[in-house]
């Protein structure tokens, strides 16, 4: 078990017994939880091509930052460091790249929903990405077949743009920038 590598049992985990767990192991620090995160169904990875294949090439075509995919530690405070699907991070703040992880919120989030990590994509994490500043976060049900963008305006995430089964999604922040839905499903 991965969390055997940790010293001592503890009520509450921090990043530092997260950083000793073994390089690819599969959990999330959630509220000072360590969380198991297996592996996504292909479907989920299917999806994530999609939209990370959209969003790259938006990005890259304008030179406006970086496009990261799980697993990639985000840091966003000593008990929770997450792994979203999809991050996008400005060129204005690129310097949040460290050495081992992302050191702060990221622009835009992009999480797709699986039956493991749901509850927490919806609740816990959405919070904590609208607390410490996450411009934008998207939410992706494959059951539904929808997806849901939320803008973090006036200190908290407002919908911006959804659309179930067929349709597109737009974002905020990434003016010109949106995926059709019957093309990621």
């Amino acid at each position: 078990m991965a969390t055997a590598v940790l010293e001592k049992i503890k009520k509450q985990y921090t990043y530092e017994d997260y950083a000793k767990l073994p390089e690819g192991a599969p959990y999330q620090l959630i509220g000072g939880e360590l969380i198991m995160t297996p592996s996504p169904v292909p479907y989920h990875q299917i999806i994530l091509r999609k939209i990370g294949f959209e969003l790259v090439k938006f990005v890259e075509e304008r030179k406006l930052g970086e496009v990261l995919y799980a697993p990639m530690d985000v840091y966003l405070s000593e008990i929770d460091t997450f792994q979203p699907d999809i991050l996008f991070i400005s060129n204005e703040r690129l310097n949040i790249i460290g050495e081992k992880k992302i050191e702060s919120a990221p622009d835009l989030v992009i999480e797709i929903l699986s039956e493991s990590t749901a509850y927490y994509d919806l609740k816990h994490k959405k919070r904590m990405y609208e607390k410490t500043g996450v411009k934008e976060y998207w939410i992706v049900d494959p059951m539904e077949k929808s997806i849901e963008v939320y803008e973090n305006a006036s200190g908290g995430f407002k919908i911006f743009s959804q659309s179930i089964e067929k349709g597109r999604v737009n974002s905020k922040l990434l003016e010109g920038f949106g995926v059709e839905l019957e093309k990621v499903f």
